[in-house]
């Protein structure tokens, strides 16, 4: 099932000094030849046994899931399949989940939590299928319930986001005590194209949202939104998979040593606390108006 493709030109996407750094990251990010959740997911555990369909809907093949074993630990883990050939992007919508693979997901986080298996979570995708059908079988309380629930799962829950984390569709699967990002990915509620195309009516200005937006790893690591960067082999993990696959790896090793060294009640709260207070910044009482101070 595994997704890589050795990358036989052996470089990054052209990447030119012209570029702006922001959309250099964008396009090392979506790169074709990066490895996909599914190349991590068979690289680090083993084992792996897919567990299929929501039980409602179907079974959504842009979501997989399923039990592995890692470092002698049975574990949960979970990602979205893009696909390499045309033939799979299609049927796979290109690593966007319908409400039924969030449903399909939540369903094994579940399983996950009623045995005390730790989650893995891999996230490369734009965002939630956007598709009519998709409204009317309910994306946005699909993905509603999901950051309910993995809000409140008593077990160790770790996120990685390997390419592209968007919108909604990446954070139904990211709320976690641990989220981790690689050097080159990128993580933001909206893809720079999309942003271009409401600001400035112009889709064409994507590398100015995309620098306007953030979305980087050190931003996204400076306003909390993710507990550590990982970082890649040079030129990015396409030019060197078995190493990129190590790092996160031993990353996740070490992350899931930590939450296991707490109580679930305190590992509860430290992720409510997380999530309520990403991206807040303050500003002195003397920049603020005495209206709004009560004075």
């Amino acid at each position: 099932m595994a997704e890589h493709q050795t990358n036989k030109a052996g470089s990054t996407l052209s990447a030119g000094a012209h570029k702006p750094e922001a959309w250099r990251k964008t396009e090392l990010a979506r790169h074709p030849q990066r490895p996909y959740p599914m190349d991590f997911i068979e690289s680090i555990f083993t084992d792996f046994t897919e567990i299929h369909g929501d039980r409602a809907y179907g079974d959504d093949q842009a979501m997989s899931c399923g039990m592995a074993w890692f470092h002698g630990e049975p574990v949960m883990v979970i990602g979205n399949l893009k696909g390499r050939t045309l033939k799979e992007r299609v049927a796979r919508k290109f690593g966007s989940p319908d409400p039924e693979g969030y449903r399909k997901a939540l369903r094994a986080m579940k399983i996950a939590e009623k045995f005390g298996r730790p989650i893995f979570t891999f996230i490369d995708l734009a965002g939630a299928y956007p598709g009519i059908g998709a409204e009317e079988r309910g994306q946005g309380e699909a993905i509603a319930r999901n950051l309910i629930e993995m809000s409140r799962l008593r077990v160790p829950t770790i996120a990685t986001i390997t390419g592209e984390g968007g919108s909604g569709g990446a954070l139904a699967l990211a709320v976690a005590d641990r989220v981790l990002m690689l050097e080159n990915a990128i993580y933001s509620v909206i893809s720079p194209e999309a942003c271009a195309s409401i600001m400035w009516k112009d889709a064409n200005r994507k590398e100015q949202a995309a620098a306007a937006l953030k979305y980087g790893a050190p931003d996204v690591l400076r306003l909390g939104c993710v507990d550590e960067v990982i970082g890649e082999p040079d030129g990015g993990s396409q030019n060197d998979p078995s190493a990129a696959f190590a790092l996160v790896g031993n990353s996740l090793r070490q992350h899931l040593s930590n939450l296991r060294s707490i109580s679930i009640e305190q590992m509860l709260e430290e992720r409510y606390l997380k999530f309520r207070n990403i991206a807040q910044f303050y500003t002195s009482d003397a920049a603020v108006p005495a209206t709004a101070t009560g004075a």
